[in-house]
């Protein structure tokens, strides 16, 4: 049994001895989500080894339990998270899943749904989440399911499960305006899987022998609130045998005439760890010349600066992003979808290789203010250039390389009613890009949710 197990196990235990303590059941939650999820990927043009078509629909099931805490100096408590994905059609074999081979292990699974060894999706899969927390004062250990949004670790929620971490977390409010949070992950279960993972990085994440893995990411840092209206970040996070990341934010919200005016710069440095400096079966994609793929040790430096201006249920912002060093910016990236803390981070691309620089501009309206809450609509496009890339061969594929993307989302909640709270969300996006060997591509998400609260 591990130290985390092991750990689990003692917590559960003290806490069946006192789970009728005042406190523990009085203030429970219990919720289902319901999400029915249907996407569309349609690969136009380009010469990339990607079927024409991937096309997915399924039901999701999301149950989560979050205890109260006992009574006393020390309060404990149990969360638990329940999901199910239910198969409706896998788009006729189009549902993105590689088969197994004699050389590589296949896909982790489709767009949505876990697949088979011949590539086929499952009918349905799930997965069970257990976390013991204690409470002092106002600071909180978790032990066991996590999903945490940090500067150097994001859950991701993409698709029609959420994506979950194993591992431990201690939160700590208790100085003023400050949030301090630290922890350690060594497993992640994919939005499209059941099983835990180890951790990775694109270019070591390759369904193969020669791939690569760490069971241990460590991370902390905190919030500094320096005003009611400007706050500070500082986080760190390492990848054993990866990557070691350092992060600095900086929000501020400003009156300007009768809307505010909200400012988000971010930067992070990241270096290589351990074997990734030395052992290429570590290395991370970048722009490495003279190496295959352009695969190579992290170096890179990212920095961005995104602007919101807010008025009468208008927002219109802009941003801008580079990217600099010979890799692409790291981030955990087990190869079956990941999120990074990175304002570029959009429906089908991520616009962070080596060397690129982004540009975007945005708008969004609620429809509140017009007679019609609820109502939602937004578009982002983004620009990025000056991409460069190496060959399988160590050879300069292409200079000055670009690719751009235009995300449409328009939502609806319904507001009163006997279907009160009902979620209808349609998600339209375009990439295209002049990068060799990629296919640009279209894709459609639509999406129907609903929340039931049980207790």
């Amino acid at each position: 049994m591990n130290k985390s197990t092991l750990a689990l196990a003692v917590a559960v235990g003290v806490l069946a001895q006192q789970a009728s303590a005042a406190g523990f059941i009085e203030d429970s939650k219990a919720t289902l989500g319901l999400r029915n999820f249907y996407i569309n990927q349609d690969y136009r043009d380009g010469t990339g080894n990607v079927p024409n078509k991937n096309e997915e629909w399924g039901q999701g099931f999301d149950l989560r339990f979050t205890s109260g805490y006992t009574q006393g100096t020390v309060g404990f408590g149990i969360d638990a998270i329940g999901l199910l994905g239910v198969k409706l059609d896998s788009g006729g074999g189009t549902n993105g899943a590689t088969a197994a081979t004699a050389t590589n292990y296949g896909s982790y699974g489709g767009t949505v749904f876990p697949s088979k060894s011949n590539g086929e999706a499952v009918d349905n899969f799930s997965s069970l989440g257990l976390t013991a927390k204690a409470k002092i004062s106002q600071t909180e250990l978790k032990l066991g399911t996590l999903q945490p949004k940090l500067p150097v670790i994001v859950t991701n929620d993409g698709r029609l499960l959420p994506q979950t971490f194993q591992g431990g977390q201690i939160t700590s409010g208790d100085i003023k305006d400050l949030t301090l949070v630290g922890g350690q992950i060594e497993h992640a279960k994919g939005r499209n899987s059941s099983n835990n993972e180890e951790l990775s990085i694109a270019g070591a994440n390759n369904r193969t022998a020669a791939g690569r893995d760490s069971n241990k990411f460590i991370y902390g840092g905190g919030d500094y609130k320096i005003t009611k209206d400007l706050t500070a970040q500082y986080y760190y996070g390492n990848l054993e045998d990866f990557y070691k990341q350092h992060f600095l934010g900086l929000t501020h919200n400003w009156a300007i005439g009768p809307g505010v005016l909200k400012s988000d710069l971010r930067y992070f440095n990241s270096r290589d760890d351990g074997a990734n400096g030395h052992d290429s079966t570590y290395f991370s994609t970048g722009d490495y010349s003279g190496a295959a793929s352009g695969r190579g040790k992290v170096d890179n430096n990212l920095y961005s600066g995104l602007f919101l201006y807010s008025v009468e249920g208008h927002t219109f912002g802009g941003g801008y992003q580079v990217s600099n060093g010979s890799s692409d910016f790291p981030y955990l990236n087990q190869g079956d979808g990941a999120s990074a803390y990175i304002i570029t981070d959009m429906q089908i691309q991520k616009f962070a290789r080596a060397g690129e620089r982004t540009w975007q501009a945005r708008y969004s309206f609620d429809f509140a203010k017009v007679g019609v809450p609820g109502l939602t609509a937004g578009v982002i496009y983004l620009h990025g250039d000056d991409i460069d890339t190496v060959n399988a061969a160590g050879r300069q594929a292409v200079n000055n390389a670009s690719e751009w993307e235009r995300d449409l989302t328009v939502g609806y909640v319904v507001q009163s009613g006997a279907l009160k709270n009902l979620g209808l969300q349609w998600r339209n996006a375009m990439w295209r890009t002049d990068l060799p060997n990629t296919r640009s591509q279209d894709e459609n998400r639509l999406i129907v949710s609903y929340s039931i609260p049980l207790l």
